[in-house]
């Protein structure tokens, strides 16, 4: 008798157990080989590895994407220093030297870039403004390298300011 109670009462412990961890007719079943969920239905194992070949171009893509806002971004900032550090040069020297401040204030620019970035900006272009008699500046223009094939992108960077001029405090 007591056997028996022994033999019910673990019974009763293991089916608990199993009802806690999950069915054990369940996990029998995976183990044998036959994967069905509920109903009678095929289980959807095998959308993990669709997911991931239908994901897998959308990550790259954004990895990408991201690469190249950054390319274009720090490219960018560096045509603006370029551009800021040729026209401080050419409204430095357009009063005491006005044919040759263009040829400093390119040098400058030209300088900038060959320091900060020579393979980010491809084919600068440095352009001198004279937009007034009084106003002088740099404008730098080139292409940014690409991550994707096919796509061209252009930054643009100007910057100008009137020309310095010293005049002695005669009073």
């Amino acid at each position: 008798m007591r056997r028996t109670v022994d033999g019910a009462l673990r019974r009763g412990v293991r089916r608990r157990l199993d009802a806690m961890r999950g069915d054990g007719r369940a996990r029998a079943r995976k183990r044998s080989g036959t994967r069905r969920a509920s109903g009678g239905r095929m289980s959807d194992s095998g959308m993990t590895a669709i997911e991931f070949v239908l994901l897998t171009p959308v990550l790259f893509f954004m990895i990408f994407a991201t690469v190249q806002f950054a390319l274009y971004f720090f490219a960018d900032h560096v045509a603006q220093a370029a551009a800021q550090a040729g026209a401080r040069k050419a409204r430095a020297e357009a009063d005491e030297n006005p044919g040759g401040w263009g040829g400093k204030a390119r040098g400058t620019a030209d300088s900038y870039i060959q320091q900060l970035g020579p393979k980010l900006l491809i084919k600068p272009k440095v352009t001198l403004l004279t937009p007034r008699t009084d106003t002088v500046g740099v404008q730098v223009e080139a292409d940014v390298p690409t991550v994707f094939p096919g796509m061209t992108f252009t930054v643009h960077a100007r910057s100008q300011g009137p020309i310095e001029r010293f005049v002695e405090d005669r009073g």
